[in-house]
């Protein structure tokens, strides 16, 4: 079943460009994840609070996520910590379920305390779901967060939503460490 639904992910991933959610170098790869921070700051007020008091954040500026029944996404992304590039991560997830479309987006995780990066960094590859609480940010509950009001261990916001992806399903998202 595992090697069906990872056949159906290529498919479904191939003629989507899904190379292009795949930087070319370090240096691309830093400008691209670094902009989109300071995009996700102008944008959202909450993140950059977030930002000033997490100990480490991963930032994902293009992941294309594709499917028709079986689906896919796939991503590269950078870690940043007290303001310095310190890795860079690649994530993929698979899903199966009623769903269909295309869409290209970016997204940020913010790890809070080293409990949290201390899971990033024992496993093999962080699953989303798994390990340290994660809490989606959307735009009402970005506005109620303070510097006072920060409990997760990770917070993650979703950005530059682009195409249409549409359906419900079960997804699983693993995040690894790449060499660059």
């Amino acid at each position: 079943m595992a090697t069906i639904a990872a056949i159906a992910v290529g498919i479904a991933l191939a003629p989507c460009g899904a190379g292009t959610a795949r930087a070319d170098s370090a240096r691309e790869l830093q400008r691209d994840g670094r902009a989109a921070l300071n995009r996700l700051y102008a944008t959202q007020p909450s993140a950059k609070v977030l930002g000033a008091k997490a100990r480490a954040i991963l930032v994902f500026p293009h992941i294309v996520k594709a499917g028709f029944m079986f689906g896919g996404q796939i991503g590269e992304g950078i870690r940043i910590e007290a303001g310095k590039v310190v890795g860079y991560y690649s994530t993929v997830a698979a899903s199966y379920g009623l769903q269909a479309g295309i869409q290209s987006f970016g997204y940020a995780l913010f790890f809070m305390n080293g409990d949290a990066v201390r899971q990033l960094d024992s496993t093999g590859g962080f699953e989303v779901g798994v390990g340290p609480s994660v809490v989606i940010v959307d735009e009402g509950m970005g506005k109620s967060i303070t510097s006072n009001t920060i409990t997760s261990d990770t917070y993650a916001f979703i950005f530059s939503q682009r195409g249409l992806m549409a359906g419900l399903g079960i997804q699983g998202s693993k995040i690894t460490r790449i060499d660059k």
